[in-house]
């Protein structure tokens, strides 16, 4: 069975070639600027070798270095141009949850309202997050109410809670990520496996938002909390 799903899923060089094609829809600049950046990197380096002398020695490390830029600037151009397919999608803020690297447990829409506003549940070191979508003034009582609903049964356990959207004092969309690695670490490991098991008990009993959530637009993972 594993062999099969393996097998489906799409070779490496096809995922690139899906990846740039989402740079070009979102950002038709976005190719020409990585290749440009390679060839920079090379062109510099080659230069820094005819001065020095060591011509050849300089074009291995310049082809070296040119990859390595290439594959930063693809990897940021294509983050942002997920973002901008995401940016106003309803459960965008739990595919880009979804995206971090590290001990993090998301749980999406475990809250939703009449008008599709969302909220969804993060547990990770900092303790427990609360994420809503939605304008500020609707989701406020949302994020209200989870946090008195989830306090009774993580008693001691700090729980935060983050607006996400373009308004005022809320986190814009393209922040979520590093906005929730900057949490402070209250929790060990095993207080946060803990916890988890805890909140499994939590029941849901709210309706799921109309259309789908976004599937298969889980974000490129940060780095790693420490």
């Amino acid at each position: 069975m594993a062999k099969s799903e393996d097998s489906e899923k799409p070779g490496r060089i096809k995922q690139l070639r899906m990846i740039a094609q989402i740079i070009k829809q979102a950002n038709p600049k976005g190719m020409p600027i990585v290749f440009l950046s390679a060839v920079g990197t090379l062109a510099v380096v080659v230069v820094i070798g005819l001065v020095t002398g060591y011509v050849w020695y300089a074009v291995f490390i310049g082809i070296l270095a040119a990859l390595t830029v290439g594959l930063v600037v693809f990897g940021q151009l294509a983050q942002r141009a997920q973002y901008s397919i995401l940016h106003g999608q309803t459960g965008a803020a739990a595919a880009v949850l979804q995206g971090m690297r590290g001990n993090w447990q998301v749980t999406p829409a475990i809250a939703v309202n009449r008008d599709q506003d969302i909220v969804h549940l993060v547990v990770g070191y900092p303790g427990v997050v609360l994420v809503s979508e939605g304008p500020g003034n609707r989701v406020a009582k949302m994020l209200k109410a989870e946090k008195q609903r989830i306090s009774r049964v993580v008693l001691g356990v700090e729980i935060y809670d983050v607006q996400c959207g373009d308004g005022e004092g809320q986190v814009p969309l393209g922040k979520l990520q590093r906005h929730l690695m900057k949490l402070p670490r209250n929790l060990k490991k095993p207080s946060v496996n803990e916890v988890k098991d805890r909140l499994r008990s939590l029941p849901r009993n709210m309706p799921m938002p109309k259309g789908p959530m976004p599937k298969g637009a889980r974000m490129p993972r940060g780095p790693k909390m420490r």
